[in-house]
């Protein structure tokens, strides 16, 4: 079975280390929160001005006036700090946050990413994604491997416009994970989700891998 939404979140949270600073983007990288391994002290940072971002609320919990960078409600901490846009991205430009997950329509085989537009379509806007994917030390994606028009969304290279070129460093779908050792590297298939086989990787993916 492949992975679902959290089972996706859980596999990215894997790459998680005690002490970590991390940007969570909106849709299934969300879900990262909670899934952090028991015990681990991790930092979610959002842009829009939150440093010590707690779970998701439950119904009962939910508080209006307090949202991440995607407009979702979500919780504090005990420790939670409150600033600026201006200190939220000196802290992803200066390289102060070690890690982010970001969602994508597409990746290019070389460590492009594409997510934050499709010609024509209405969208939010780029929010911090650029900023994000080029002053954070280590970007994970998660994604759906198929567009739900059956297209890969790992690709040989993107059609979209960009966000970032040859940043990605880590890629997790509800059918694999793919990394790659730096970013002169090809990405490599590491791991297979419950019940996928490399021949259904190898028929649904138009990007080169090892």
């Amino acid at each position: 079975m492949p992975w679902d939404r959290n089972g996706m979140a859980a596999r990215a949270a894997k790459e998680l280390r005690d002490g970590y600073y991390v940007n969570l983007g909106i849709g299934i990288p969300t879900l990262v929160a909670n899934n952090i391994p028991d015990g681990m002290t991790v930092t979610l940072q959002s842009e829009n001005g939150m440093l010590g971002i707690g779970p998701f609320p439950y119904e009962d919990e939910i508080d209006a006036d307090l949202i991440n960078a995607g407009k979702q409600t979500i919780s504090e901490l005990p420790q939670s700090a409150y600033f600026g846009s201006e200190q939220s991205f000196a802290m992803i430009r200066g390289g102060h946050i070690d890690l982010t997950v970001l969602g994508a329509m597409e990746v290019a085989e070389n460590g492009d990413i594409a997510n934050w537009m499709i010609p024509g379509k209405m969208i939010k806007g780029m929010g911090g994604a650029m900023d994000l994917v080029a002053g954070v030390k280590r970007v994970i994606v998660v994604m759906e491997h198929n567009s739900k028009d059956g297209g890969p969304k790992f690709v040989a290279e993107c059609t979209l416009p960009l966000t970032g070129k040859n940043v990605v460093d880590m890629i997790v779908t509800d059918l694999a994970v793919f990394r790659r050792p730096d970013h002169r590297a090809p990405f490599e298939l590491v791991e297979l989700a419950p019940g996928v086989t490399p021949e259904d990787i190898r028929v649904r993916t138009t990007a080169r891998y090892v």
